[in-house]
C-alpha cells in the first residue's frame, strides 16, 4: 500500500483507549455487535415489512449480512492480526484500520436508507473485501511462507461471491445471489478449514500436557483438494450426486484429521474444546450436506450445521482466544464465555434438530435458537468489550 504507513506503533501504556491498535480489536467488537443485533433484528421482524429488504430481499438480507457482515468482521480481525505475526511485516493500524473499519460499517447500513442509489450501496459494499486484500497484499507477499498465499486467492473468491450477489440485486444477472451466497459459504469454510489446521494442533500441544496431534501431509492436501472440487461443483451447479459424494468424502476426510488432533484433555478447557466442538459441527454439516444433495435431508439443516455451527461457534471461539492472547491476557476463559459455548452449541441443536422432530413448531424452534445466538454473543460483548478497547495488560504494543 504505497504511501500508507504500516510502521509497527509505539510501546503502549496500560491507560486509555485503544480501539485501533491492531485489526482484530474494531473488527472482534464490530463481529460481536453485528452478530447480536442481526439476529435480533431478524426475529423482530420476521412478520414485518421492513426497510433493509427493499434490496437484497428479506432472506436475502438475512444470509448476506451473516456472512459478509458478521463473518467477513471476524476473518478480518483476525487476519490484520494474524499475519503480522507470519510474515513479520505490519497491516494498517490508527486512522487506516479505522478508515477500513468504517468502509464495512457504511456496507451495514445502506441498506437500511432505501433512498440510497442502488449502485452506490453495491460500490460501498463491494469495496470492504478490496480494500481488505489491499491491506494483507504486501505482507503477505513480502512474508517467507509463500503458504500463506492462499489467503489472496479466498479473499478474491469472496470477492467474487460479493459480486455475483450484487449483480443479481442490480438485476444484471439472475440466480447470482443464491449461487453467491454458497460461494461464500464455502469460501469462508475453506478459510477455517486452513486456519484450523495451522492452530488447533498447536493450541492442543501448548496446552495439553502429553498431547501429540498429528498431521499427515496427504490428508491435508486431500481435504483441500476435495474443498476446492466442491466450491467448483457448487458454482457450476453440476449433478448433486457429484456434490454429494465430494461432500461426503470431505466430511469423511475432515472427521479423520479432528480424530488425529483430540486428546481427553481437552475437555478440561474451555476455550479449546469450544474449537473442537466447531469443527465437529462442520464434520457433521458436510455429512448432512451429502445427504441434502441425496434429497435425504432438508438443506436448511445442513446450511445452519455450517452457519450457526460451524461459522458461529469457530468464530466464537477464534475471537475469545485471539482477544486474550493479543492483549498480553493467560488463556484462561472467564465463566460466562464458558456458559456462551455452551449457549452457541445449544443453539446449533435446537435450531437444526428440532424442526426435524417437530416441524410445526417451528417458530418456536427458530426464536429459541435465535435467542440463544443472542445470549451467548450478548456474553462476548460483556466480557470482551473493556478487552477490545483497553491497552494491553502488559503494556506491549498492539
Amino acid at each position: 500500500m504505497p504511501g500508507i504507513q504500516l510502521s509497527e506503533p509505539t510501546p503502549a501504556t496500560t491507560q486509555g483507549w485503544r480501539p485501533f491498535a491492531l485489526g482484530f480489536r474494531p473488527f472482534f467488537l464490530s463481529a460481536g455487535l453485528s452478530a447480536l443485533l442481526l439476529m435480533g433484528v431478524w426475529l423482530i421482524l420476521w412478520h414485518a415489512g421492513f426497510s433493509a429488504e427493499w434490496y437484497y430481499g428479506r432472506i436475502g438480507w438475512h444470509t448476506h449480512e451473516m456472512l459478509f457482515g458478521f463473518a467477513v468482521a471476524v476473518v478480518a480481525g483476525f487476519l490484520l492480526t494474524a499475519v503480522p505475526n507470519w510474515t513479520g511485516v505490519a497491516t494498517p493500524i490508527g486512522g487506516w484500520l479505522a478508515a477500513l473499519a468504517g468502509v464495512w460499517l457504511a456496507g451495514r447500513l445502506l441498506p437500511w436508507f432505501p433512498a440510497t442509489p442502488p449502485l452506490l450501496l453495491a460500490l460501498v459494499d463491494l469495496a470492504f473485501l478490496p480494500l481488505l486484500l489491499l491491506a494483507l497484499l504486501r505482507p503477505l507477499w513480502r512474508g517467507r511462507n509463500r503458504v500463506n498465499l492462499v489467503f489472496i486467492g479466498l479473499i478474491g473468491l469472496m470477492i467474487l461471491a460479493n459480486l455475483l450477489i450484487h449483480g443479481d440485486a442490480l438485476g444484471y444477472w439472475s440466480e447470482g445471489a443464491w449461487r453467491g451466497t454458497q460461494l461464500m459459504l464455502d469460501s469462508l469454510l475453506l478459510i477455517l478449514v486452513f486456519v484450523a489446521g495451522r492452530v488447533m494442533p498447536f493450541f492442543v500441544e501448548r496446552a495439553v500436557v502429553g498431547a501429540t496431534p498429528r498431521i499427515y501431509k496427504p490428508l491435508e492436501w486431500a481435504g483441500y483438494t476435495l474443498f476446492g472440487a466442491l466450491i467448483v461443483a457448487h458454482l457450476l451447479a453440476v449433478s448433486p450426486k457429484v456434490a454429494a459424494i465430494l461432500a461426503l468424502l470431505l466430511g469423511v476426510v475432515q472427521a479423520v484429521r479432528l480424530a488425529n488432533w483430540w486428546h481427553p484433555g481437552i475437555l478440561r478447557i474451555p476455550i479449546l474444546w469450544v474449537l473442537f466442538a466447531g469443527y465437529l459441527w462442520l464434520v457433521l454439516g458436510l455429512l448432512a450436506l451429502a445427504a441434502a444433495h441425496w434429497g435425504w435431508l432438508p438443506r436448511t439443516s445442513a446450511t445452519h450445521l455450517l452457519t450457526v455451527g460451524a461459522v458461529g461457534i469457530l468464530t466464537l471461539g477464534m475471537m475469545a482466544r485471539v482477544g486474550l492472547g493479543h492483549t498480553g491476557r493467560t488463556m484462561r476463559s472467564a465463566t460466562g464465555m464458558t456458559v456462551a459455548f455452551v449457549l452457541l452449541n445449544s443453539a446449533v441443536v435446537v435450531r437444526v434438530f428440532g424442526p426435524l422432530l417437530h416441524a410445526p413448531w417451528w417458530w418456536i424452534w427458530y426464536t429459541l435458537s435465535g435467542l440463544l445466538w443472542i445470549v451467548a454473543f450478548a456474553l462476548f460483548l460483556w466480557i470482551y468489550t473493556p478487552i477490545l478497547l483497553r491497552p494491553r495488560v502488559d503494556g506491549q504494543p498492539g
